[in-house]
């Protein structure tokens, strides 16, 4: 796999490209936004939120004009805020520093896994209320209008529409959605909630269901 990593700190720099390197990935590395936009793009982007010219959420937004390739940003930004923004913005996913290799092989290799020919029933458009998902064309629209959405938040939101109504457990979302062997945050499932309940305009869409997990509704 071919991994774009902008990241200005040298030695944080030095241990990813080695680390990752050893899972069998070509590291190309730059330590500014603007420089790593000019260069041909990967096939994943690893981007530092805090970078010397313009950040990574620039960057990130920059990318997604343009590109769908999977985007994780690496950050010590903890806050919920941050993480819903970068999803926003296009982010697949959101690590906070410090995280382990393994992790991050683990974040990696669950935003790439995909397949490249949908299947027959990833090819289907489910309508629930005003809401259309197009697995064919990877869009959704809710009254017609189009939204854009990450591959995550595609991905989450065309689990949920699978069986409106029914309230699906985090962790068989985590599993189902992300990765079968996921162990980090839920925090992440949050995050992108957050994000897809501001993108389809109505918060009661996907409903919480305390101690439990969500569900999707159609808003009353």
């Amino acid at each position: 796999m071919d991994v774009v990593l902008i990241e200005d700190d040298d030695a944080i720099a030095s241990s990813l490209a080695t680390g990752l390197a050893t899972a069998g990935m070509q590291v190309r590395r730059y330590a500014s936004g603007t420089v790593a936009l000019k260069h041909v793009e990967p096939e994943l982007y690893l981007i530092d939120v805090g970078l010397p010219d313009i950040d990574g959420f620039e960057v990130c937004r920059r990318i997604r004009t343009t590109s769908s390739v999977p985007i994780i940003m690496l950050t010590a930004r903890s806050e919920e805020i941050d993480r819903v923004f970068g999803f926003e913005i296009g982010a697949d996913d959101y690590v906070t520093k410090p995280f382990s290799l393994r992790e991050l092989i683990a974040r990696i290799r669950a935003v790439t896994r995909r397949s490249s020919t949908p299947t027959n029933e990833e090819a289907e458009v489910v309508t629930v209320g005003a809401l259309t998902i197009d697995h064919a064309r990877h869009t959704v629209c809710v009254d017609g209008v189009s939204i854009d959405v990450t591959t995550k938040e595609f991905d989450l939101l065309a689990y949920l529409a699978a069986q409106p109504g029914i309230v699906h457990r985090r962790n068989d979302i985590m599993e189902s959605v992300w990765d079968a062997n996921w162990y980090g945050p839920t925090k992440t499932l949050d995050a992108h909630v957050a994000a897809l309940r501001k993108k389809l305009g109505n918060p009661a869409w996907i409903e919480a269901v305390r101690g439990v997990g969500f569900r999707l509704e159609v808003p009353s």
